[in-house]
């Protein structure tokens, strides 16, 4: 079904005599026709022959409407197609950013406020095909140190399970639940069992292995330099990125949110005398008002905003100068500490029938270095990101192979004696949205304007949070504080007083 829009919501109801012509003018099958019979029987009842013209009137109001299924279906794409592709000059909520993070927070928003905000989301590809949610390997675990990270991964996990109900029946994710494998050495070992320790008291279900347990429940691990590993039982595994990206935009655009394909130019600003903000003269405070893009024709227009939300992943940091963030004043000389960094994902294919078996879980040695089995081919996916002095540029998105012969190979042939002779297949290359102040997500107001929220900075463990970040954003601009997960500790003004929130012995 759909819904009508407001011009046709207004319109007067259409009377039987409108209905009749409409019918006779557009209607299609024996309804529009009226045979001598039912004219000479009709006749003899007025009470029959007008509860007979209602009852075709309102037939043909129907099959006007919804005349067979194909047009349901073309009516709902067509309104899909308004609701994105008209332009809104002025709105409630400006989304800055359409991935993952950015359509969960126009869901939200739309799903609990519905007509009462109208909220644009600004994307510069609809294609994604840059775009970090899609080059993911889209892990999923709650073997994290920090609360929050945790009890947002939590609350992913249940938002998975009950996917249906919240994006819609069509909607697959291929959830695989086979769990993370975190390794770690004796140096790490003692970290690694307190974290598991907190991860189950806050409702995650691990256990510590090892290094003999591990022998036994892995076979195909050389377990030589391992002390300890933790395994996750449930609630832990891998899916589709793009299945849940492309499921919270669909309900966003269903609920009414608009998306727009354009890329963020500028901000324009606006005295506000009434402000007093540390660093600023009185009088002189300006706030956001207005956002200017470029469409794809080149067309640079604006959109008035009540609130603006930057959820650009790896170029949060790029759009945060455009308000100033960073080149300002006071607080705003303090930039958003968030920038690309470019990580390779290899696919390699082991010949031996030794090779780890379907339910191996995702597994980190205590370099980094991580692999998965990827579909039933005998493929799999494997990983490790660069340290400081290796960090690869950003200009593109191309994969260095070498990195794998020297960085990557080495760790996954000593872990797995039977990886030893693995070839690439292929790769791919995305970038993380990369905080350099602690390498954790920054979520709520900008402590500077007073219309301003940032989503960003997760630094490769976005996705599996996402929904949680679109729930809180909303709680936030809705109920004015979190009410469900309490992100207050990765607010932006962790970074003005200099208090890094570091995970310990976490990838």
């Amino acid at each position: 079904m759909f819904r009508l829009s407001r011009s046709l919501l207004g319109r007067r109801p259409l009377s039987c005599g409108s209905a009749r012509r409409f019918a006779s003018d557009g209607g299609k099958g024996d309804d529009s026709k009226v045979r001598p019979e039912e004219v000479e029987a009709n006749l003899q009842n007025p009470l029959s022959r007008t509860m007979k013209i209602l009852g075709n009137d309102m037939k043909r109001v129907k099959n006007f409407i919804l005349p067979k299924r194909e047009s349901v279906e073309s009516v709902d794409n067509y309104l899909e197609r308004y609701r994105r592709e008209e332009f809104q000059s002025h709105c409630d909520v400006l989304v800055i950013g359409g991935g993952g993070v950015g359509s969960s927070i126009a869901y939200w928003l739309k799903k609990r406020a519905r007509n009462g905000l109208n909220v644009v989301v600004v994307e510069k590809d609809a294609t994604y095909q840059e775009a970090s949610t899609c080059l993911s390997v889209g892990g999923l675990r709650q073997q994290f140190s920090i609360v929050e990270n945790i009890q947002m991964s939590l609350y992913g996990a249940e938002f998975m399970r009950n996917i249906k109900e919240h994006l819609g029946d069509d909607v697959e994710v291929n959830f695989t639940p086979y769990g993370y494998l975190m390794l770690a050495s004796e140096q790490g070992a003692e970290q690694l069992q307190e974290n598991s320790k907190l991860q189950n008291t806050l409702g995650a279900k691990n256990e510590i292995l090892t290094a003999a347990r591990l022998k036994e429940r892995f076979p195909w691990m050389n377990t030589e330099g391992i002390a300890l590993g933790c395994h996750g039982l449930e609630k832990e595994g891998w899916f589709d990125p793009w299945a849940l990206l492309s499921g919270f935009k669909k309900r966003a655009i269903e609920y009414g949110a608009h998306y727009v394909e354009a890329e963020m130019v500028g901000f324009e600003f606006r005295k506000q005398p009434d402000i007093i903000a540390e660093g600023i003269n009185q009088g002189e405070y300006e706030g956001l008002d207005k956002a200017y893009i470029r469409m794809k024709d080149g067309e640079v227009r604006d959109i008035k905003f009540s609130i603006a939300i930057i959820a650009a992943g790896a170029q949060s940091g790029k759009i945060a100068k455009m308000a100033r963030i960073g080149t300002g004043q006071g607080m705003l000389s303090v930039p958003l500490p968030v920038e690309p960094r470019k990580r390779y994902v290899y696919v390699y294919q082991c010949g031996s029938d030794g090779g780890p078996g379907i339910n191996t879980p995702l597994t980190i040695d205590p370099t980094g270095t991580y692999f998965r089995r990827d579909g039933l081919g005998g493929n799999y996916l494997a990983g490790r990101s660069p340290g400081p002095e290796e960090e690869p540029s950003v200009d593109n998105l191309d994969v260095d192979y070498g990195y794998f012969d020297s960085h990557v190979w080495p760790q996954l042939a000593n872990l797995v004696p039977c990886f030893e002779n693995i070839k690439v297949k292929s790769a791919w290359a995305g970038f993380y949205e990369y905080n350099t102040f602690d390498e954790n997500g920054i979520v709520g107001p900008h402590p500077y304007y007073n219309n301003l929220y940032i989503a960003t900075g997760f630094s490769g463990h976005g996705i599996q949070q996402t929904p949680a970040v679109g729930r809180a954003i909303s709680e936030m601009i809705i109920d004015g504080d979190f009410r469900t997960v309490d992100l207050t500790r990765f607010g932006f003004d962790r970074i003005l007083v200099d208090q890094p929130l570091f995970e310990a012995n976490i990838v």
